[in-house]
């Protein structure tokens, strides 16, 4: 009889009950939202800063988390080689993949070609040139503006890149510091298991968030824009989810032996998060702590999430090039495969100066148009009603690339314990929703288990 109440251990299924009850109220926030947008779209439109409020919340914890998971991570790690080996794994990775979504849109959009009959007015057009940003940097200055102003300006100014240098640094020194970095190692763990229950706390405001940012959504856009651009949008939507799917589940079928199903469905609540408010950046920190839950190395997750952020952005490669191919087939001047290939290759690398601007998708698509063929900018204008919907397909897309990217780099270094993610796919060893860290987990793959890996390496 003694031996039962531990056993029942009551509270952490209480914990997971009201945050199940939290995403049941998100989802109602979203109907309820869209049904607003569509009812009363001028009042709809004015909850957005209940969605923009919610998705800031979330950004100002990525620097600190960033930071905390890449330090500990590294500064755990006896070999520093390893650490470039994942950096460098991680690279290779990301450009391939975002050259088989290029090619894939590009496919669709020479099948679908959906652009076929529009018409293009003076107001279009004008909007069209509204949307190139200034914001996009050419590769160089991209590069240069890695660089943090400061020391801690990499925390001030949301800069993903920036606070990923800084903790890189920061990681190598205190590796190179041996033991006497230990107390300043600890004093780091304990201010990321701060800043996790942080988020946990600001979570509560979801619902609220996902009601403001879908009806703004639905408000702006309406049905009108829907009809019109029916065949663009349902033809991404289905790439999207066959590159999900086919592609990538396939590829971490044979890598790694993982159902992607099931790995989908362990990120079921982020994927959720992602679509009520249109913004992967929403669900990096919980992606972070879910993939080192799951049994992924600190220093893999550190590396792999938050560059992949920047580099690994498949679903925007597939918009890219599909809603070129819907420009220039909507303006009257479909381009040849010649055109086309420049255009691709164009495109993968511009993709990577926009790492960071909001609303990159389209914006990168203009600026881009803008360098590489100036006269289908004006045709911007004719995906501008459409585009936060077809957003949210993008960071659903790049959210789950980065996700099952995390498990592939995890696997070829030898970085994962396979064993755990069975457990955690399985259901036997649940996420702590409370906390949002193993407070009690009996094998850490970034402390001791890290080290029996890089032994060997």
């Amino acid at each position: 009889m003694a031996s039962t109440p531990p056993a029942a251990t009551a509270a952490p299924a209480v914990k997971r009950d009201r945050t199940h009850y939290l995403y049941i109220a998100v989802i109602a926030a979203v109907v309820l939202g869209i049904a607003v947008g569509l009812l009363a779209p001028d009042v709809a439109i004015e909850f957005k800063p209940l969605g923009t409020g919610f998705v800031n919340l979330i950004k100002m914890m990525i620097s600190p988390i960033i930071f905390c998971t890449i330090v500990l991570g590294i500064g755990s790690v006896r070999k520093a080689a390893k650490v470039g080996a994942v950096g460098g794994i991680a690279l290779g990775y990301f450009l391939v993949m975002s050259l088989v979504a290029l090619a894939i849109g590009l496919v669709v959009g020479n099948v679908l070609h959906p652009g076929d009959g529009l018409h293009l007015t003076d107001a279009i057009k004008q909007t069209g040139q509204a949307q190139v940003s200034s914001d996009a940097l050419p590769p160089v200055d991209f590069v240069l503006s890695i660089i943090p102003t400061t020391f801690v300006s990499a925390f001030t100014e949301g800069q993903v890149l920036q606070t990923l240098l800084v903790a890189l640094l920061a990681g190598f020194a205190l590796q190179a510091m041996g033991s006497a970095g230990a107390p300043v190692l600890r004093g780091i763990e304990h201010i990321q298991r701060l800043v996790f229950r942080v988020l946990a706390m600001v979570m509560w405001a979801a619902p609220v968030g996902a009601f403001g940012a879908i009806a703004a959504v639905v408000g702006s856009a309406g049905l009108d824009a829907l009809k019109s651009l029916a065949v663009l949008m349902l033809g991404f939507y289905v790439t999207c989810v066959l590159f999900l799917f086919v592609v990538l589940g396939t590829l971490l079928r044979v890598v790694a032996g993982v159902n992607v199903l099931a790995l989908f469905k362990y990120l079921g609540r982020e994927f959720l998060l992602i679509l009520s408010t249109s913004s992967s950046e929403s669900a990096l920190p919980r992606l972070i702590a879910k993939m080192e839950h799951l049994g992924v190395s600190k220093p893999v997750v550190g590396i792999t999430v938050p560059t992949g952020y920047s580099f690994n952005l498949d679903g925007t490669m597939i918009y890219m090039t599909m809603a070129s191919l819907y420009i220039a087939d909507a303006l009257g001047t479909p381009m040849s495969v010649g055109e086309q290939i420049p255009l691709l290759l164009f495109l993968l690398v511009a993709s990577k100066g926009a790492a960071g601007v909001s609303g990159a998708g389209l914006a990168t698509l203009a600026g881009g148009l803008q360098s590489h063929k100036p006269a289908l900018v004006d045709g911007v204008g004719l995906i501008v009603g459409i585009d936060r919907f077809m957003s949210e397909a993008r960071a659903l897309t790049n959210f789950g690339g980065n996700a099952v990217a995390t498990v592939l780099v995890g696997t070829w270094t030898k970085e994962i314990d396979k064993e755990r993610v069975q457990e955690v796919l399985s259901g036997r060893l649940p996420f702590d929703e409370t906390t949002l860290l193993d407070e009690h987990a009996p094998a850490d793959p970034s402390g001791q288990g890290g080290e029996k890996e890089l032994a060997h390496a």
